[in-house]
């Protein structure tokens, strides 16, 4: 799976890809961009294209395993996908941390403890073996624009 982090307009995630028990990468992107929504998805790579395309009322391959982020129209989303109402999304505080995936336990404690997005992603990939490579980070203005740095 994966870490991804928000607090403070700021998104922070890792760059390991597993399968299984292995690691694949550990430069995998997690930001995808399609039609002007930012997407930040954690669980199964063959699930990701899935939930995007239900989220633009494409209908595909049920996405079962993968849920994260979404920036759209200025909005920070939660966005997954269930049998009971398909794809939904949940617009989040922008004043409260919040963590998706495999390692969101640890980070949801580090913030908690005062780190911010990125130092939160960090003390996740100490713990959670899913969680690595690199982080990355994507600030979010008020206008819900975005900004990456590596």
């Amino acid at each position: 799976m994966t870490t991804i982090a928000y607090k403070d307009g700021v998104i922070a995630y890792d760059s390991r890809q597993t399968r299984g028990g292995a690691i694949v990468s550990d430069d995998a992107p997690k930001c995808q961009v399609v039609d002007g929504v930012s997407f930040f998805l954690a669980g199964a790579v063959c699930d990701e294209k899935a939930l995007i395309a239900a989220y633009f009322g494409t209908p595909s391959a049920v996405p079962v395993e993968c849920s994260g982020y979404a920036i759209d129209g200025g909005k920070l989303l939660m966005v997954g996908h269930d049998d009971k109402t398909g794809v939904w999304r949940q617009e989040l505080d922008p004043a409260n941390p919040d963590a998706i995936g495999s390692g969101s336990a640890f980070a949801l404690a580090a913030m908690d403890m005062g780190a911010s997005a990125e130092e939160a992603v960090r003390a996740a990939m100490k713990r959670d073996i899913y969680t690595g490579g690199k982080v990355r980070t994507m600030g979010i203005d008020q206008h819900g624009k975005a900004s990456s740095s590596d």
